[in-house]
């Protein structure tokens, strides 16, 4: 069995976007390209023609990705959920001891995590040490950097 997707209605939207646009503009200009090359005549030294093909391959790759992660999708709704505990789809205040400072996080599954955009995967070390938390615990974290240290100050949805 294929494993869960967790993915916000934004994360769900934005491939659903991208597969429009493999399947449509990318399919075509690479369809296109295959048969520009083809005109030049030998195709066994046709870096053009060996380019669109590797281009075809990546695109439909990622298509199959796109479509595996959709059908197996499990969208985070937090939207009418209580915020007594941290859950995927929460906004997060932390106080990190570490470096003395407050940090915020939204927790998603682990295909939309950005961390340098405040989007950290419910899998990562933090998000999996915070998870099913409520405000005001104190949590101990071994990440890559060592342990770390964090205080839950406050969860959103």
């Amino acid at each position: 069995m294929a494993k869960a997707v967790l993915l916000t209605k934004e994360g769900v939207l934005k491939l659903e976007s991208e597969l429009e646009i493999l399947k449509t503009v990318e399919r075509n200009k690479v369809a296109e390209d295959l048969k520009e090359a083809r005109a030049q005549g030998d195709l066994s030294e046709n870096a053009e023609y060996d380019a669109a093909k590797d281009k075809q391959a990546e695109i439909e790759t990622r298509i199959v990705e796109i479509e595996k992660m959709l059908k197996n999708v499990i969208v985070i709704d937090a939207d009418d959920e209580k915020t007594d505990v941290v859950k995927p789809g929460h906004k997060v205040t932390l106080w990190d001891e570490t470096y003395q400072e407050e940090v915020e996080y939204l927790i998603v599954g682990s295909t939309e995590a950005d961390p340098l955009n405040g989007k950290i995967s419910n899998e990562s070390p933090v998000g999996a040490a915070i998870l099913g938390r409520g405000a005001g615990e104190v949590v101990d974290v071994e990440t890559a950097l060592g342990p770390e240290r964090y205080k839950i100050l406050k969860i959103e949805i």
